[in-house]
Formats: C-alpha cells, structure tokens, sequence
C-alpha cells in the first residue's frame, strides 16, 4: 500500500486479513449526528433572529434539511462551534475559527484594524481547512471569505448590503 501523508488515514489489514479503512478526522458517528440533530430540534431562537430550524430537522435519517441561506448563516457564526464541539480538537478549533471570522466580519460596529487581521488570517484558516476535508469540499464558495474583510473595508458594515432581510 502506498503511503500518504496522514498516516492515521492509511489502509491497514487486519488480523482477519480484511482492509481497514480508518475515518476522517471530520466524520461524524451516527449518534452524534443524531444528538446534533435533537439539539437543533429542541434549539429555542430570538424571535426574528432565525426561522423554525426544528423544521429543517429529519430525526429518522439524522439530517438537517430545506434551511434557508440565513439559517445557514447563523448557524455557521454562531451554532457551529457548540455543535461540532465532540470532533477532534484541531478540526472544532479550525471550525470555530471560521466562524470567529463570520461573527466579526457580520457586527454591527467594524474595527479597521481588526478587520485587517482578518484579512491575514483567513487564508490560514481556509488552508487549514483543506488540510482536513477532501478536495471536492472546496468551491467558489469555500474561496470567497478571502475577498470579504476587503470589501467590508471599503463598503462598511454587512448587514445593509446582504439579501437575508429580503429572503425572509
């Protein structure tokens, strides 16, 4: 067997003679995903703040379903790290660092030179990332934080230039 550069992940035989294949340091084990997914069913919310989200909850099949994009947002900046918090440490501390970013670059009140720091960091944070999950996880998507903290440094603050309150 070839050898890759995460070793944890390498193809082991076992005693039987059977291929193990070792999980991901980011796989979720299906009773935690359906913790999470109680969690988020039994989740209480400002009102105004996010819609139902224990709509967008499927408890049989342990997925969350049909969440609009702010609801994505929200839980991106502010659920993520508490939800994710049972994964190895190095993968919920990247995590939470993204959504660090989120929560600072989405206040109401922009520092410029905290935003200049934000603007070093998140390539590593994104560098991180791709350090963990696979490759057909990255997008234009998974790009476009490099360019927020600079449009945020010329346009102001978010929250009157994104379409959430429109969505709703």
């Amino acid at each position: 067997m070839s050898h890759c550069k995460q070793p944890e992940l390498e193809l082991r035989v076992g005693s039987n003679g059977k291929v193990i294949k070792p999980k991901a340091n980011f796989t979720v084990k299906l009773e935690q995903k359906s913790a999470l997914c109680e969690w988020v069913k039994e989740l209480k919310m400002p009102n105004g703040y996010a819609s139902h989200m224990s709509n967008c909850v499927d408890i049989s099949n342990a997925t969350l379903l049909g969440m609009k994009s702010h609801d994505c947002h929200v839980f991106m900046e502010s659920l993520l790290p508490t939800a994710f918090n049972a994964l190895r440490e190095y993968v919920w501390k990247t995590l939470t660092k993204r959504s660090q970013f989120f929560k600072d670059l989405c206040s109401t009140i922009l520092c410029e030179d905290k935003l200049l720091v934000t603007e070093r960091n998140i390539p590593v944070i994104l560098c991180e990332l791709e350090r963990m999950f696979p490759p057909g996880f990255f997008n234009v998507i998974e790009h476009l934080p490099i360019h927020v903290p600079k449009e945020a440094l010329i346009r102001g603050t978010v929250q009157y230039r994104w379409m959430y309150p429109f969505e709703r």
